[in-house]
């Protein structure tokens, strides 16, 4: 092997191991917030994302927001979910991932928009220790708020609970929900550790 290939391989190792630390490092941060639906990975997202806000403007529930500075500068003016406040309603046509021009946002196929159910926004459960029907009263607050048949099923019809496979992660059920704190834990969704949180 030519000395010139040979440094041309190591380079082409070293960006690679580089670029994958990159990648892993962004999306050990992205578990501190929730992107808008149909988010590619967060490397991708922070590289080519414009900060436009035009998905934040296209969303008519206000779910979306830039997130501030404190939680860096390669982040800030990026856009997340603030489903801690407010459900994502996952409007028909997704506008604001069809606003999205640099395609940070991108549904899986252009030819026909998903269900509902196609997409996971977050891990949604339930707090059962502060969860009211948990601790003897009834309540149901948040029976009619799912928008997902058999996403949130009730426990012997007293108690709510959400079937992760079936849960999109919206977060309706929490803005529903009347006890404070909320009874409803939202937090990042991580598809390696979806097997995990099914046992």
């Amino acid at each position: 092997m030519k000395r010139r290939e040979f440094l041309k391989q190591g380079v082409q190792k070293i960006v690679g191991i580089a670029s994958e630390l990159a990648g892993e490092e962004a999306a050990m941060g992205a578990e501190n917030w929730l992107r808008p639906p149909f988010a590619v990975k967060e490397l991708d997202f922070l590289l080519n994302c414009t900060r436009c806000d035009k998905c934040i403007k296209a969303c008519p529930y206000e779910v979306l927001f830039k997130l501030p500075a404190h939680h860096g500068l390669q982040v800030v003016g990026t856009p997340a979910m603030d489903l801690l406040v407010r459900g994502c309603h996952m409007c028909r046509g997704w506008p604001c991932v069809t606003a999205c021009e640099p395609g940070v946002l991108r549904l899986p196929d252009q030819d026909r928009a998903p269900s509902p159910e196609a997409t996971k926004l977050a891990r949604v459960t339930i707090n059962t220790k502060i969860c009211l029907p948990y601790l003897g009263p009834e309540c149901g607050a948040c029976a009619y708020a799912c928008p997902v048949l058999g996403a949130l099923e009730w426990e012997d019809g007293l108690r709510p609970v959400i079937k992760q496979d079936v849960c999109t992660g919206c977060a309706l059920c929490r803005e529903a929900c009347i006890v404070n704190p909320k009874a409803v834990d939202v937090s990042a969704f991580i598809p390696d550790d979806e097997e995990k949180a099914e046992g």
